[in-house]
């Protein structure tokens, strides 16, 4: 385990794991710039308040990809059945 240290909207915080460090910083990169935004929006101050709403954003953006994903996956099976239908009928 290696110590990894993150800035997020202004404060450092310490992490452990095994995860690339880089990637760890994009992670993070990546809640900072959606706590900035929130702020500006928002003209809020409160770190707390402003982290629940970015986890919620993110959490939000991670659904929506997670629901697109499946019905790609179930489009993609659909043509498949056609393809195959398609394949076992005589010419």
């Amino acid at each position: 385990m290696k110590n990894i240290q993150v800035h997020i909207f202004d404060k450092t915080y310490t992490l452990q794991g095994d995860l690339d460090p880089a990637y760890v910083e994009k992670l993070a990169q990546m809640v900072d710039t959606r706590m900035r935004e929130l702020a500006q929006a928002s003209g809020s101050v409160d770190s707390g308040r402003l982290a629940v709403l970015a986890a919620l954003h993110l959490a939000d953006e991670l659904e929506s990809r997670r629901r697109e994903r499946g019905e790609l996956h179930r489009r993609v099976q659909r043509c498949v059945r056609l393809v195959e239908s398609a394949l076992k009928r005589p010419i």
